[in-house]
C-alpha cells in the first residue's frame, strides 16, 4: 500500500506539472481586477470604463497606427516593485497575461497591445521613475525602468558635468525598454553599449518574486535581460549603471552635404572611415531626400579632431564654423532640439498624435558599392520626401567586445547599422509609405548582411517573423526565424535560460523568446 500511494503521488505531482505548462487558468478579467484592487491602491487601475483610461493609454504611444488596437482589460500605473509582484501573480492566478511598457517607443506596440486575441493587462512603468547615483570609489545609477534617457541624462548632468552614460539619443526613451534590446548610442565606439554597462538589476519573475540583484537571479538570467529583448524573462523594475567619464567641454558637428555636393561620394567614403575613427568620436548620418546630414558627438574640443577629419574624410570639408562646444548635457538636447535647453530633456509629452511610421532595419559589414547609393539617392529617396534612413557606425569598443557577451551579436566585423523609417500623416499616403519601405529594404537585400540578414531587437519589426503558439507555448523552431536575425548565436542560449525561468511562457508576446524545452 505504501508503494501505490507512493506512486500515486508522484503520478499526481506528474499530472499537475503537466497542467501548469498546457492548461492555463481559463481567463477572468472580474477575478484579476478583483484581486488587482485588493493588493495595489485602485487609483494606480485604469479599465476602460474608467474616465481617464483613454488619457493613460495615449500618454506614452509614439506611433499613431497603433491608436485604436489596444483591448487591454485595464492598465496597472506601478510606482512600486510590489505593484509589479501583486499584477503578476492577479495574471497568473486569473489567466490574464501582461503587456508591460516603459517609454512606449515599441516600433510595433506591442508593450501594449496584443496582435492575436488574448486577454491581457498593461502594465505601464512610467511613474516607477527614480534615479540615485552613488559613489563608492566608481560612479553608479540605480534608475528605475520607468525614467527616461532625457531624466537620465539631467540627472547625471546635474550632479557632474564630467560624468556620462552610454545610450540612446531621443530623451522620451524609457530606460527599461532601450536597456532590454541594447542600447546603441552615441557613445558606443568608446564605452560600448548600454547593456555593457549594467551592472546589476532587480526583475520581477513569472511566479511575481522580487530578484532584488544579479546574484539572487543568476548569471544566466542576468546576462538574458542584458540585450535579450523586453517582455520575456520578467519584469526589471530597476538596473544599476555604470556612469563613464567624460570632458566637461564636448563638440557636436553637422555638416550636411546635397547630392549637387557631393553627398554620394562622402556616404561612400564614410563607410570605411567612421568605424575606424578614433574612439572618442562618433559620426552618424542622416540620408534624406537629396542630401545626408553628417552629425557627430566628439569628447574634446573642437581644434583636437578637426586635423583627423580633414585626412580621414576630407570630402567633409569640416572647420571650426561645423562645430558647436558644449558640455555633454547641453549636447544631448542640442542633438535633438538644436539648442542647449536641458530642461527639455524631462518633457515626455508624447508631442503629436497623427505621427505614423513603420521602421526596418539592417547591418553592414561590406560597404555598399557608390552605384547603389547614387541609386538611393536618385531612385529611392527622391521619389519619398519623408522617407529616412539613418546609418550608425560601429568599431571601437562595441566591435571588440566578444559576440556572446551579451544577446547583443553585432559586433567584430560589423560596419554600421541601418535604420529604415517611412513616415506619413492620418489618412496620407500609408500604403505609398509602406510600400517604399519596404521595397527598399527588398532592394537592400544583396548589400547587406546575410545568413542571417541582422536586425535590431530594439528596432522591433513583426515582417521578418512572429511566434507560433502551440499548447499555449510559443516554440523554438518557429521563432528561430526571427530570433537568429535579432540575436544570432546567443539565441537558443536565451530559449535556453527563458526554458529555465518561465517554462510555461507567461512572459510573451509575439516577438518574445520562446522556451526551450524537449516538447519543442
Amino acid at each position: 500500500m505504501a508503494l501505490r500511494g507512493l506512486v500515486a503521488l508522484a503520478l499526481l505531482v506528474l499530472i499537475s506539472r503537466f497542467s501548469s505548462c498546457y492548461l492555463p487558468p481559463t481567463p477572468s478579467s472580474h477575478g484579476f481586477i478583483q484581486c488587482l484592487t485588493e493588493n495595489i491602491p485602485s487609483e494606480l487601475i485604469f479599465t476602460p470604463g474608467s474616465r481617464n483610461f483613454t488619457g493613460v493609454l495615449v500618454s506614452t504611444i509614439r506611433n499613431s497606427r497603433f491608436l485604436s488596437a489596444n483591448t487591454a482589460i485595464c492598465i496597472v500605473t506601478v510606482t512600486d516593485a510590489s505593484h509589479v509582484q501583486a499584477a503578476v501573480r492577479c495574471g497568473r492566478a486569473n489567466g490574464v497575461r501582461l503587456r508591460v511598457r516603459s517609454g512606449g517607443h515599441d516600433y510595433e506596440g506591442l508593450s501594449y497591445r496584443s496582435v492575436r486575441p488574448e486577454t491581457f493587462a498593461v502594465v505601464d512603468l512610467a511613474d516607477l521613475r527614480a534615479i540615485t547615483i552613488t559613489t563608492d570609489g566608481e560612479h553608479w545609477a540605480w534608475v528605475d525602468s520607468g525614467a527616461t534617457v532625457g531624466e537620465l541624462y539631467h540627472t547625471i548632468g546635474k550632479h557632474s558635468t564630467e560624468l556620462a552614460f552610454p545610450a540612446g539619443v531621443c530623451p522620451t526613451l524609457g530606460i527599461g525598454g532601450h536597456l532590454s534590446g541594447g542600447g546603441i548610442g552615441s557613445m558606443m565606439r568608446k564605452y560600448g553599449l548600454s547593456v555593457d554597462n549594467v551592472v546589476d538589476a532587480k526583475l520581477v519573475d513569472a511566479s511575481g518574486d522580487l530578484l532584488g540583484s544579479r546574484a539572487a537571479m543568476g548569471e544566466d538570467l542576468f546576462w538574458a535581460i542584458r540585450g535579450g529583448g523586453g517582455e520575456s524573462f520578467g519584469v526589471v523594475v530597476s538596473w544599476k549603471l555604470r556612469l563613464v567619464k567624460v570632458p566637461s567641454t564636448v563638440t557636436v558637428l553637422r555638416i550636411s552635404r546635397t547630392l549637387e555636393q557631393g553627398a554620394v561620394d562622402a556616404v561612400t567614403k564614410w563607410q570605411h572611415v567612421a568605424p575606424t575613427l578614433p574612439d572618442g568620436i562618433n559620426m552618424e548620418v542622416l540620408v534624406q531626400g537629396r542630401q545626408a546630414v553628417f552629425q557627430s558627438l566628439y569628447l574634446g574640443a573642437c581644434h583636437h579632431i578637426l586635423p583627423t577629419l580633414a585626412s580621414r574624410l576630407p570630402e567633409l570639408n569640416a572647420t571650426a564654423a561645423d562645430c558647436n562646444e558644449m558640455t555633454w548635457l547641453e549636447s544631448a538636447a542640442f542633438i535633438n532640439f538644436g539648442n542647449t535647453n536641458t530642461t527639455a530633456l524631462l518633457d515626455r509629452s508624447t508631442g503629436r498624435l497623427d505621427s505614423f511610421f513603420k521602421n526596418k532595419s539592417d547591418y553592414v559589414r561590406r560597404a555598399v558599392a557608390r552605384g547603389v547609393w547614387l541609386e538611393i539617392f536618385t531612385n529611392w529617396l527622391s521619389t519619398n520626401g519623408s522617407g529616412l534612413l539613418i546609418l550608425e557606425p560601429h568599431g571601437g569598443l562595441v566591435g571588440s567586445i566578444p559576440a556572446g557577451a551579451t544577446p547583443y551579436p553585432h559586433r567584430s566585423g560589423v560596419l554600421y547599422n541601418i535604420q529604415y523609417v517611412a513616415s506619413w500623416s492620418a489618412g496620407d499616403g500609408s500604403s505609398a509609405a509602406m510600400n517604399w519601405v519596404h521595397s527598399l529594404y527588398d532592394f537592400m537585400g544583396q548589400h547587406v548582411s546575410k545568413s542571417p540578414r541582422e536586425a535590431y531587437a530594439n528596432f522591433r519589426d513583426l515582417d521578418i517573423g512572429e511566434n507560433k503558439v502551440v499548447k499555449d507555448v510559443s516554440t523554438f523552431h518557429n521563432a528561430t526565424v526571427w530570433g537568429h536575425k535579432y540575436f544570432g548565436s546567443n539565441f537558443q542560449r536565451l530559449a535556453t535560460v527563458k526554458g529555465k525561468v518561465d517554462p510555461t511562457d507567461y512572459f510573451r508576446n509575439e516577438q518574445s523568446i520562446p522556451p526551450l524545452l524537449e516538447t519543442n
